[in-house]
């Protein structure tokens, strides 16, 4: 079962709807037949990529000062990271630029690392305040995956991978997405924002039926080999 997921790594509901639905993969045992593709999708993408920005102070002016109601804005992402089993630390999150974490995550695909990549990045800036402008850092976690610290360090400095990100954002527009999480099923089913963990289990469940559809094999004799063809 093929699963594209267009997220972000600074989006709170992103960390949150990956979260269930992983929760609802393993849950039904699915582990082993869902293929997960990360796409990029940047919230802001003319964030400096230099020097960040304290989350609270960018909630406050988006609130036009109203503390009341940013407030009430952060403890409603509490409360749904909290029901998906994470803890958010607002007081140390960071806002920053998200490319070059977008291209080291194409970077740790091709090493079959992009789930590992994607939970650390992700963790690590809701909950411990990590930079995602620190390249050193970024390249850092990269080599405790696995992922050669030179290839890594070669994908920020010659911006590889721009066709990739390209491409997600040619998709994201193709499917009119305009906010994430965005997550597709089969290229059947879609689950935009975050849900109630039995929405992604009934969506994998009908989306595993299709997947299955596709995979039925109608068998004949009349087929070639590699020893020749059978008649």
């Amino acid at each position: 079962m093929k699963i594209e997921i267009f997220s972000d790594f600074s989006c709170p509901f992103c960390y949150i709807g990956k979260t269930k639905l992983f929760s609802a993969i393993k849950e039904l045992q699915l582990t082993e037949n869902v293929e997960i593709e990360y796409k990029a999708y940047q919230l802001k993408p003319d964030a400096s990529k230099l020097e960040t920005l304290n989350y609270k102070e960018v909630m406050r002016e988006r609130f036009n000062g109203n503390m009341a109601k940013m407030q009430e804005a952060i403890d409603a992402v509490h409360a749904h990271a909290n029901e998906a089993g994470l803890t958010y630390n607002v007081d140390e999150i960071k806002i920053a630029n998200t490319e070059n974490a977008h291209r080291l995550a194409k970077l740790a695909a091709n090493y079959k690392a992009a789930d590992a990549f994607t939970e650390r990045l992700m963790n690590g800036y809701f909950s411990h305040g990590f930079n995602l402008n620190d390249t050193t850092a970024l390249v850092g976690i990269c080599a405790e995956l696995g992922i050669p610290i030179d290839e890594a360090q070669r994908v920020i400095d010659e911006q590889l991978f721009s066709d990739e990100l390209a491409q997600d954002r040619y998709d994201a527009m193709q499917m009119q997405i305009t906010s994430v999480p965005f997550m597709v099923f089969e290229n059947a089913y879609g689950i935009k924002g975050v849900e109630p963990h039995e929405i992604y289990v009934k969506t994998l469940k009908q989306a595993q039926q299709i997947a299955n559809k596709r995979l039925a094999v109608i068998e004949s004799d009349a087929a070639c080999g590699a020893d020749g063809c059978d008649i």
